[in-house]
């Protein structure tokens, strides 16, 4: 016998309850939420990708730095979300962090209402640096010194001006290199310790 589809089960359920029960319907099956699937553009030859994505915290935020970046010539890909209904920042942070270490992206950026649980999540990704900047100072700083791949923003803390001169300031800082090199690699180094007994190994 073949397999049948989630809607052909809905309904014969749906017949035995109302032969069962004379008439009553049963709770409609409960669809899962969508996830957002970003589209990728083709870049131009030598153009540098940008990811971006926010939770509903930052989505006035992001469509202003979504435009930033395509004036200074980077290709974007947005995460999403666009709408001001609630989701969950570590779902953005990972969508986001996955095309970068992928190589889909050059750099990450993503938004929350603090940045702190989004740089969380995204550093749970092999891979990735990602990097909480309050001020121009943490901008060239978890770029020159630490090498940082995706940059994550509170909206709710910093201003529309303070951001886009954060993010201007993170695409456009080097990585050092020199000392600070070991010190990055020391860094990944720590994503293929091991936990055992309750030790770091």
């Amino acid at each position: 016998m073949g397999s049948i589809s989630d809607q052909e089960l809905h309904e014969i359920v749906s017949r035995v309850v109302r032969k069962t029960l004379g008439g009553v319907e049963p709770v409609p099956a409960a669809s899962p939420v969508p996830q957002p699937q970003p589209v990728i553009p083709a870049a131009a030859s030598g153009q540098k990708t940008v990811a971006i994505g926010t939770d509903h915290g930052g989505v006035d935020l992001k469509q202003v730095l979504i435009a930033d970046l395509k004036e200074a010539g980077y290709a974007v890909i947005d995460c999403g979300t666009n709408t001001k209904d609630a989701v969950d920042y570590p779902d953005i942070a990972l969508a986001v962090a996955k095309l970068v270490v992928e190589g889909s992206a050059w750099r990450g950026v993503v938004i929350d209402g603090a940045g702190i649980g989004s740089c969380m999540a995204a550093n749970k990704v092999p891979g990735i640096r990602a990097a909480m900047c309050y001020d121009y100072a943490t901008a060239v700083n978890s770029r020159e010194h630490n090498d940082a791949n995706v940059l994550t923003l509170g909206a709710g803390l910093i201003g529309v001006a303070l951001a886009k001169q954060i993010l201007k300031t993170w695409l456009a800082t080097e990585f050092g290199g020199g000392r600070h090199a070991k010190r990055v690699d020391k860094i990944m180094a720590i994503e293929k310790s091991t936990i055992k007994d309750g030790k770091v190994s």
